[in-house]
């Protein structure tokens, strides 16, 4: 049997990927004002020792106020940069691809964590010392009724916040990663730009789709100036809104092409989070796959390589979007969560990996004489 494309490396500038394997930005909501903590270690450590080819961090806040909850990462010092090293050292020991995607919370800062209520800060929040913070956003609507109200950006806060995002790059260089994205989805501070949902300026950042693309764009380039030419540059979007008179394929279609022109790699493609918190969802589960039209869209359409999230839960299903050129990702979240191996596991199913040799050897060399011991039995 050839080798199944999901496990055919993968180059991208300078970048050799094992596989085509991603985990996806998984948010964990426990940092310590920032800073990576021993839970982050297992956590994405676990992923590399599982067999994925890139592994990136869950989002990490370019700035203090740009940060979800308390609890999010953050890479807006050297000594976030310092603690994250040590977690890349580790990913790239067992052959993984590190990656961390860059990011800020724009109108959706200063939040429970998900298990704490998932909506505004309250009491119990306020009794632990965790207070809100004033945060910003394109115009000054909040994200929904009761929630904290946005400072409209002013063109200074946008220029620190674009150079935020490419100091984040740099450390994020110096720590030694390899990918870095750019959030620019689920309704936070570059996807809010993007939407005439959220963004209701009637400056050179507002009105028709070039002008609320101007920000992503800007913080693009500021990003591509400093992060090496051989390593790659992704941006994460909402294909579409959700929303009726929200953020369309056909924009981001457009958006690609000019992404692709700015120097970025590759478009992550999931969807919706304009309005309220991404993590809660409503109406019916959608079904395997459902966010893989978006990819193939950007793909075919924008030119440009594209990422496949969303419910992608078997072997054979991610095969199939990689041999019908769909994607040219295939990201893993919660799947993840429940199974870390499971890019081992899908090896198995697709017969990349017969004697366990992708295996950390530790696990491997008893894994295959446990599988030659019961095919004797």
């Amino acid at each position: 049997m050839s080798q199944p494309l999901l496990f055919t490396p993968l180059t991208i500038r300078d970048v050799i990927i094992r596989n085509r394997i991603v985990i996806s930005p998984m948010c964990q909501y426990s940092a310590n004002d920032g800073v990576a903590a021993d839970w982050h270690m297992v956590h994405l450590g676990r992923y590399a020792t599982g067999g994925a080819g890139l592994v990136f961090t869950e989002a990490a806040a370019v700035e203090r106020i740009g940060r979800i909850t308390h609890g999010d990462l953050g890479i807006w010092s050297d000594t976030h940069r310092d603690a994250l090293a040590r977690i890349v050292g580790f990913l790239k020991t067992e052959g993984a691809t590190p990656a961390i995607q860059l990011a800020h919370a724009g109108r959706k800062a200063s939040m429970q964590r998900p298990w704490e209520g998932n909506g505004p800060l309250g009491a119990e929040e306020f009794a632990r010392g965790e207070t809100a913070w004033p945060i910003q956003a394109p115009s000054a609507d909040p994200v929904m009724d009761g929630w904290l109200e946005p400072t409209a950006m002013s063109t200074g806060d946008i220029a620190r916040v674009v150079q935020a995002f490419a100091d984040s790059a740099r450390r994020a260089d110096q720590a030694g990663f390899e990918v870095v994205e750019i959030h620019s989805a689920h309704g936070y501070l570059c996807a809010s730009y993007l939407s005439p949902v959220s963004n209701r300026r009637n400056d050179r950042y507002g009105g028709d789709r070039v002008g609320r693309s101007r920000f992503l764009m800007e913080t693009v380039e500021a990003v591509r100036a400093v992060w090496p030419d051989g390593k790659p540059l992704f941006v994460r979007v909402s294909a579409v809104d959700g929303s009726p008179d929200g953020w369309s394929l056909e924009d981001t279609v457009a958006l690609a092409r000019d992404l692709k022109a700015a120097g970025v790699d590759v478009v992550d493609c999931s969807s919706g989070g304009i309005s309220g918190p991404v993590t809660a969802a409503r109406g019916p589960l959608p079904g395997p796959g459902f966010q893989v039209p978006y990819a193939e869209a950007v793909k075919q359409r924008g030119g440009i390589a594209s990422q496949a999230v969303g419910m992608i839960l078997e072997p054979e299903h991610a095969e199939a979007i990689l041999q019908e050129g769909r994607a040219d990702l295939i990201a893993i979240g919660r799947e993840a969560l429940l199974d870390p191996y499971w890019a081992h596991h899908a090896a198995r199913v697709l017969q990349a990996d017969p004697e366990f040799q992708a295996w950390p050897t530790q696990y491997g060399w008893w894994l295959h004489r446990r599988e030659q011991a019961m095919s004797r039995a």
